[in-house]
């Protein structure tokens, strides 16, 4: 999956913060885990590349590029 650094990822599960927009996450570091934040109540997370990929929905690329 092509995650690039800038991106906003809508997960398939929101961040418990329970607010407006806690299914989308910014993409702040990429590696072998990615540190997202979120976009609710701005907490970052660092979350291991294979369970964040696989609870990714969509991304959203600045472009207007978007992925499944």
């Amino acid at each position: 999956m092509d995650v690039r650094l800038g991106d906003r990822l809508e997960m398939k599960k929101p961040h418990p913060c329970g607010k407006k927009d806690n299914k989308l996450f910014d993409v702040l570091r990429v590696g072998m885990d990615f540190r997202i934040r979120c976009c609710g109540c701005g907490h970052d997370i660092m979350i291991p590349r294979n369970k964040a990929e696989k609870n990714i929905r969509r991304i959203i690329r600045e472009t207007g590029d978007n992925d499944v």
